[in-house]
């Protein structure tokens, strides 16, 4: 059985978590298996957007750690590391939504924090609970400590106490709480706004977004410079204009 269900329905891939009766613990296989949706994502030009979520009761509760065995080491992957899968998630300038159907703790919260947007059910529970378990964080330190205030951040990490989905929103981890019957719908609804407009300048937005978090202002505004300057000649934005002169409602490609 494959551990990630990987699909591609108009422009959109879904990446589906599938381990349901381990709540969906990243085991080395599924890593392998993410890792591959994701460059499948990046490279597939057919592909606008991505979803991520669960099949069953968790988003995922992160690593699998009842298969460790009393092993510490297996939690690390020699060829695909949990930090490898975090910074290629981080590279694809294409947007990405989380839809956080149930637990989300530890990697599974570091896949949906290296998300762009995220949906969560009523029913999701957020947590890294690691210290609790004697191990370390990657995307505790590395991700919610830079998505929340890092006073915040430090009650989670150091507590390891769940995070409910209405905290959640308070503290700016997730967009929108959602009826957990409503999750999917209200993905399909935001999906449907952003398969309105240009699937390019999304992309330049997010890469000068996220490559210029580290730079000083006047590098950011030039990376913005060069990545629009890409668009000018492209078929999408000649039918933007086109479009616009024509008082009718453009039809991108995605070239």
């Amino acid at each position: 059985m494959l551990t990630v269900i990987f699909e591609i329905r108009d422009n959109v891939a879904y990446i589906t978590m599938n381990r349901p009766e381990k709540l969906n613990a990243i085991d080395v296989e599924m890593r392998k298996e993410l890792w591959e949706a994701l460059h499948e994502v990046n490279d597939n030009t057919d592909v606008w957007m991505a979803v991520i979520t669960g099949n069953g009761r968790a988003f995922s509760v992160g690593h699998d750690l009842a298969s460790m065995s009393g092993r510490s080491d297996a939690l690390y992957d020699p060829e695909i590391s949990t930090e490898d899968l975090y910074v290629y998630q981080s590279q694809i300038f294409k947007p990405l939504i989380a839809a956080v159907n149930g637990f989300c703790l530890a990697q599974g919260g570091g896949l949906a924090l290296a998300s762009d947007i995220r949906i969560a059910s009523d029913q999701a529970q957020f947590g890294w609970p690691q210290a609790k378990r004697g191990i370390g964080s990657v995307s505790g330190p590395c991700m919610l400590a830079q998505k929340v205030p890092i006073n915040l951040a430090f009650e989670y990490l150091f507590t390891g106490d769940m995070i409910t989905p209405d905290r959640a929103y308070e503290m700016g981890m997730v967009n929108k709480v959602v009826p957990h019957d409503d999750l999917m719908d209200e993905v399909d609804k935001l999906i449907q706004k952003l398969k309105q407009n240009a699937p390019l300048p999304m992309r330049t937005i997010k890469e000068v977004a996220v490559r210029g978090q580290s730079m000083r202002l006047e590098d950011r505004v030039r990376l913005a410079g060069i990545v629009n300057r890409r668009l000018q000649s492209t078929e999408d934005a000649l039918e933007g204009i086109k479009a616009f002169q024509e008082k009718r409602i453009p039809v991108f490609h995605g070239r």
